[in-house]
């Protein structure tokens, strides 16, 4: 090779450099458009140093091969998941542990029973019920009188004894504490209008309008307010949180007609609790600030766009949710089958994982460092498969938006490895929200912005009872009789939480 040959192989490789780094400040300036500003990070070798690869490697042949053999092993899982196959339902036997059990035998009519040998008989079980019964609390308080008093005329110097009034619940109501627990449950946890409330009482001989039933209420939302406050400020000091939003119809008197406001949901993640917040509806950015005023821990989330400024707080940690994530590539599923059914075989390995560190009992510690063996390794191949598929894709299609949200959101998704307490998606507080979507098909709407936040009060209380696994029907009738004595005698109300509360009864049993 001559002198003239060598100049011009390295002329024209040095053009070929100058070419490759113009096209990839070309594909960086691409990226961030369509990915935003996180794309600027990278996932690095080391978990701990989470970031997004800005230029991540291609897939390999290998790796290619060995991802279309886990896609057809994993086929029967997939389809479980979007439900394509379910199992058949089978009836369960009646528990005869948790109800009575009244028995009634039936016999042969027309043969002589002397005749016949008896053999074991057939049973059968079947529910039957017997309506709620309503009564009359009578309080009859005896007065007594000193004896030697009662020759005196004047009333005013006789010594009388009576015991006193009870604390009622609401002042000057004439429900107790059991009916006002009874109509709270039957809308807030039972779904139930107003009206059909009404008419369920009237089967029983009461009869009240809808006027009463709203003064009731409103008056028993106040009495247990301050209890939904410190259940708020105690969720808000847990240093683990999950953060979610959901709409809930409210009318708008001044436009005489609906209008979509949202209520938010503030879940404990290390201890249960749950707290709905109703400010005005709104689902702003500055709502969220509001929400979150102050404080310091982990955040889980979805991909809503408000918690994005939460990134730059110093103090919080955002963390992501692998549901969402899976959602979005199962919508894809019937446009582009094959490729969407990649994505969620990468995610389906991060579940099991979690299913064997839970079926294995492993400690925090332990958890985080499983995660760190084999779920990170795991989230780089399938940022690879991320960067290697987006170019096969439209990026207005279904599967293009499934690969643009995962991807912008891959370190916020990834960083749960770092953390054993840390749950892998954000359905425990979906859970949580699920009444507010079961009450907009039946009460269909809030008459105003205060009943949306009475709303708020209620289905937090009853949500945590529910998280306590404590039976909201004693909770509810047991802290509206000890409320007032409490007010009364300044007691800390914290111990009426429902989790201190369950503690309190189980220790006193």
């Amino acid at each position: 090779m001559t002198e003239a040959e060598v100049i011009a192989l390295q002329k024209e490789n040095e053009r070929l450099r100058n070419l490759v780094s113009s096209l990839e400040s070309q594909l960086a300036w691409l990226r961030k458009k369509v990915f935003g500003s996180m794309s600027e990070k990278h996932l690095p070798l080391n978990p701990d140093e989470l970031q997004l690869n800005l230029f991540p490697e291609q897939m390999s042949d290998d790796e290619k091969a060995k991802l279309e053999a886990e896609v057809s092993a994993e086929q029967k899982n997939i389809d479980k998941i979007i439900g394509r196959t379910k199992e058949k339902p089978s009836r369960k036997p009646l528990d005869t542990s948790k109800l009575p059990v009244r028995e009634e035998h039936i016999y042969p009519q027309g043969i002589n029973l002397e005749e016949y040998s008896e053999l074991a008989p057939e049973i059968s079980d079947s529910l039957e019920r017997i309506p709620a019964m309503v009564y009359i609390r009578r309080i009859i308080r005896h007065k007594y009188v000193l004896k030697s008093d009662i020759q005196i005329k004047d009333t005013e110097r006789k010594t009388f004894e009576i015991a006193p009034m009870p604390l009622a619940p609401v002042d000057k109501c004439i429900a107790g504490a059991s009916v006002l627990t009874d109509i709270i449950l039957d809308k807030f946890m039972y779904h139930l209008p107003f009206y059909r409330v009404i008419q369920k009482y009237r089967e029983s001989g009461i009869i009240f309008n809808d006027s009463t039933m709203n003064g009731w209420f409103s008056a028993t939302c106040e009495r247990i307010k301050p209890l939904y406050d410190v259940l708020k400020s105690e969720i808000l000091s847990s240093d683990y949180i999950q953060v979610d939003e959901s709409t809930v119809p409210v009318i708008d008197n001044e436009k005489h007609r609906t209008v979509k406001g949202y209520m938010w949901c503030v879940r404990d993640a290390l201890h249960g609790s749950v707290c709905f917040s109703y400010d005005f509806g709104s689902r702003s950015k500055a709502t969220a600030r509001k929400l979150l005023f102050g404080y310091h821990g982990n955040v889980q989330t979805d991909g809503y766009n408000v918690y994005d400024d939460f990134e730059k707080v110093e103090g919080i940690t955002l963390y992501g949710c692998w549901a969402h994530a899976r959602r979005k590539l199962v919508d894809a599923l019937d446009e582009d089958n094959p490729k969407a059914t990649q994505g969620l075989v990468y995610i389906n390995k991060l579940y099991h994982i979690e299913s064997l560190a839970d079926e294995m009992g492993l400690t925090i510690e332990q958890r985080r460092d499983k995660r760190k063996s084999e779920a990170y390794h795991i989230i780089c191949e399938f940022e690879k498969w991320l960067s290697d598929t987006w170019c096969k894709v439209l990026p207005g299609s279904r599967m293009g938006k499934a690969i643009q949200y995962i991807y912008t959101l891959l370190p916020r998704l990834a960083r749960y490895v770092n953390d054993g307490r840390i749950n892998i998606d954000n359905n425990l507080i979906e859970n949580a929200i699920r009444p507010l979507a079961i009450g907009r098909k039946n009460y269909l709407f809030c008459g105003n912005d205060d009943s949306a936040v009475r709303a708020a009060i209620v289905y937090s209380l009853i949500s945590s009872c529910k998280a306590a696994e404590v039976d909201p029907r004693k909770w509810m009738t047991d802290i509206l009789r000890k409320l007032p004595l409490y007010k009364e005698s300044k007691m800390d109300i914290k111990e009426l939480l429902p989790l201190n509360w369950k503690n309190k009864t189980d220790s006193s049993n």
